[in-house]
């Protein structure tokens, strides 16, 4: 009887909205409350007809671009977006809403087989051939009536089923709830609804949060009830639509030498949210199609930017992405003039000292286009590192945020902060160095060639000799090189351009299956460093970005996961490498303590054959961080952060308070999730990053088995670092000293609790979402071009 009675209430909250359907609502009621047939909502509302974007709702007062997109964005989008949406309810865009929702996981580390590409915008065109994918409606596609928009539509019953069962008035949710990331997905259908309801009653939308504010409720269920309406985007202004036009011609010229820059770029570009300054709000993506600019555009899905087109000649064409903007996948990439200009100095130079020629255009295939030293070799190696190294940042970013967005697999190679550097272009792009690769190119092959393969240890063993082989080669031509130039010196570094480019140094936060990257030396020093040149960076990107398949198989991300070891391994080397040589192998002794025996081989065939003199000066027994100390120095204005505490000026008192917080070690971290937004009033925003220790990361299995929790470390940031908040507090200014004190004694889950009971917004507040609001707010004025949507699908329950 009672969970008839939860399910009769969740079917007669829409009287409210109807006019006319007290008839049909009572016959409704006693179709069953364990399910309802496809073929009795038939009788009652007509057949379902997949609802396309064309499709026009004439009565609709109310639509989604004008009333509800805001509420949408703010309190759906938070948990819908990206590849790790539940139940692939991708958000972020009305033709998500219309696409609906399917059971199986994009994130699967176990499927033997590569799964059906389902990537909104491009692998269907209409709502009709998502539902040939496997994708169920959530908004009603019978009758366009009021009464079966509510009472056929998987959204609007979800949205009820939280009104009439809002959270329990507790600070934490009962264990009902299931907050682990990877938990099996209930995606019900609007046949199965009422199961759902009868068994899960308090896992209404938004799930796990507060229920929507009243006028948000109302709003979004009186436009339901009209129909779900699109109405109309905004328009490209005029002046954007001429830099398209512009930019498009720039792509799109006929030589052979242009078609091999703009295949270039598109490899390295293509997950880019590029925009114009005059509307820097308004995001493109650079697309193939099989038409030219002028025409409609036909856009070309393949699963990797580098597969066949499949037609004679392709066309790179901006597309105007309508989704809503979230931190996790958000990679702001300007085109301006100066771009523009500095591209075709780079590749399209008339200087006969750059001249060029291009013969013919490379193949697609596999063993060609995943290769790029083959595929573009014809290109100048300066201009191509100089292209990734303008934009470092956002070159490494996505193999943060681009197909991996979330992955254990793809992150669990990477230390919990490091820094990175880089290797200056004039010491990457001489003629040696173009020779060099051009001999080493069979050696730089990537595993993106194998595709779906079934057989991943005989690949990485393959693919390990390869690496062995170009070790050795690389510390004798290393050797040779540094010789000749009479020593290993500081300016080895890319300054940055004398400073002017901030790309120069970056820093990496690894928050468990997620990550993120920022301009900067953020933080005390770190454990570990890269630095990386020309060949180490666009192997990275072929890797985890161009070559890095989020469908694939279980076979394919465990061979990209083990050849990156070979990529992290050879930039810490890299680092390594500038040190004095007494010191070397007792650093990377330490930096992999318990490692794989396997390990020591790659360390052997590159720093114990490297024999060059090193003309950096070290004065004390502990050369890193004077080594870091001398890059901070060198870099100058490049090496630093508006994320560091120490950014503005702060009286003495105040910022020797932040660094007694972080210089906090032991146990109390412990008890720490991965990044802690805190909001100061009337100071902003700041974030606690827990930097968690490990022996080594030679290994993909036992990562627990590895860890030093004694050894963690605590950074704390100003603003906003990862994409995905574990917990949120609000700490008064003046209570600092006392949030601090506290926080040194935790020594237990209860301990933390009560710290949390003190300074927390727990996700089980009710004024939680007025936070959400004030966080994203602060979080936009002070990062206006990298703010994004933050996403809660990892609050903790605590």
């Amino acid at each position: 009887m009672l969970r008839q009675h939860s399910l009769l209430i969740t079917l007669i909250q829409p009287l409210k909205y109807l006019t006319r359907s007290s008839l049909g609502l009572m016959l409704l009621v006693t179709l069953g409350c364990t399910s309802i047939t496809s073929s009795q909502w038939d009788q009652r509302y007509g057949k379902a007809t997949p609802r396309e974007i064309t499709d026009t709702l004439p009565r609709a007062t109310l639509t989604y671009y004008k009333d509800t997109k805001p509420i949408i964005e703010q309190r759906c989008v938070v948990c819908h977006g990206c590849y790790d949406a539940p139940c692939q309810l991708k958000l972020e865009a009305y033709e998500g809403l219309l696409r609906g929702a399917n059971p199986r996981k994009v994130y699967d580390g176990t499927r033997l087989l590569g799964a059906s590409l389902t990537r909104l915008f491009e692998d269907a065109n209409t709502t009709a051939q998502w539902r040939d994918k496997g994708f169920h409606p959530v908004l009603n596609e019978r009758k366009n009536i009021p009464a079966a928009n509510i009472n056929a539509g998987v959204m609007a019953q979800m949205l009820e089923l939280k009104k009439a069962h809002p959270l329990p008035a507790t600070t934490i949710l009962p264990a009902s709830f299931d907050f682990n990331i990877d938990h099996a997905h209930h995606c019900a259908t609007i046949e199965s609804l009422a199961s759902f309801t009868e068994s899960k009653p308090l896992w209404g939308m938004p799930y796990g949060l507060p229920g929507l504010s009243s006028s948000e409720h109302n709003t979004t269920m009186e436009w339901l009830a009209q129909g779900a309406a699109m109405g109309t985007a905004t328009e490209i202004p005029a002046v954007v639509q001429k830099q398209v036009e512009e930019w498009e011609t720039f792509f799109n010229a006929g030589s052979l030498k242009q078609q091999l820059v703009s295949r270039y770029i598109y490899e390295h570009v293509f997950l880019a949210q590029i925009f114009f300054s005059e509307s820097p709000h308004l995001y493109f993506r650079l697309v193939r199609s099989s038409t030219p600019p002028g025409k409609p555009l036909a856009r070309i899905s393949t699963a990797r930017p580098f597969d066949d087109p499949g037609v004679s000649r392709v066309y790179y064409r901006l597309w105007q992405d309508p989704s809503s903007v979230i931190a996790k996948t958000h990679m702001p990439y300007s085109l301006t003039p100066a771009r523009m200009k500095k591209w075709q100095q780079l590749f399209l130079s008339s200087d006969p000292a750059f001249a060029y020629e291009v013969s013919t255009l490379p193949e697609y295939a596999p063993d060609i286009a995943a290769n790029p030293f083959v595929t573009f070799a014809e290109l100048p190696i300066n201009a191509r590192y100089r292209f990734m190294l303008d934009e470092a940042q956002f070159t490494i970013m996505n193999f943060i945020k681009g197909p991996v967005c979330r992955g254990q697999v793809a992150l669990n190679v990477i230390q919990d902060h490091f820094w990175v550097f880089f290797f200056a272009p004039e010491n990457q792009s001489t003629e040696g160095n173009a020779k060099f690769l051009a001999e080493n190119s069979k050696h730089l092959r990537l595993p993106a060639e194998a595709g779906n393969t079934l057989l991943p240890m005989s690949n990485w063993l393959k693919y390990s000799e390869l690496q062995k082989e170009y070790l050795a080669a690389k510390a004798a031509f290393v050797s040779k090189k540094i010789a000749a130039e009479g020593g290993l010196e500081l300016n080895e570094i890319w300054d940055g351009d004398k400073g002017k480019n901030p790309n120069a140094a970056l820093t990496i936060f690894r928050h468990s299956d997620s990550a993120s990257v920022h301009k900067g030396m953020i933080g005390k020093a770190p454990k570990t460093a890269w630095i990386i040149g020309y060949p180490l960076l666009e192997r990275i990107h072929y890797l985890l970005v161009a070559g890095f398949d989020v469908y694939g198989n279980v076979s394919h991300q465990l061979l990209s996961r083990l050849y990156m070891d070979f990529l992290r391994i050879e930039g810490e080397m890299n680092f390594v490498g500038m040190l004095p040589e007494k010191d070397q192998q007792p650093l990377m002794n330490y930096w992999y303590r318990d490692a794989e025996s396997h390990l020591q081989t790659y360390v052997d065939l590159y720093i114990k054959q490297v024999d060059a003199p090193n003309n950096t000066r070290y004065l004390t027994n502990n050369p890193q961080q004077e080594l870091y100390q001398k890059l901070r120095a060198y870099l100058g204005q490049a090496s630093q952060s508006h994320h560091n505490i120490s950014t503005k000026k702060l009286p003495a008192r105040k910022l020797a308070l932040y660094e007694k917080l972080q210089s906090i070690r032991g146990t109390a971290i412990s008890f720490l999730p991965q990044t802690t937004v805190i909001h100061m009033p009337n100071v902003g925003l700041f974030t606690l990053v827990h930097n968690s220790a490990y022996s080594n990361l030679s290994s993909l299995f036992g990562e627990d088995k590895r860890r030093i929790p004694a050894e963690d470390s605590l950074t704390i940031t100003r603003g906003i670092i990862g994409a995905y908040p574990n917990s949120f507090l609000r700490i008064e200014e003046t209570e600092i000293d006392a949030f601090i004190t506290q926080f040194q004694q935790l020594d237990s889950e209860e301990s933390y609790r009560a710290l949390k009971d003190k300074y927390a917004v727990r996700r089980s507040n009710p004024q939680f979402w007025a936070f959400s609001d004030k966080v994203h707010q602060l979080y936009h004025l002070s990062e206006p071009e990298e703010a994004a949507l933050l996403d809660y699908n990892r609050l903790e329950n605590r």
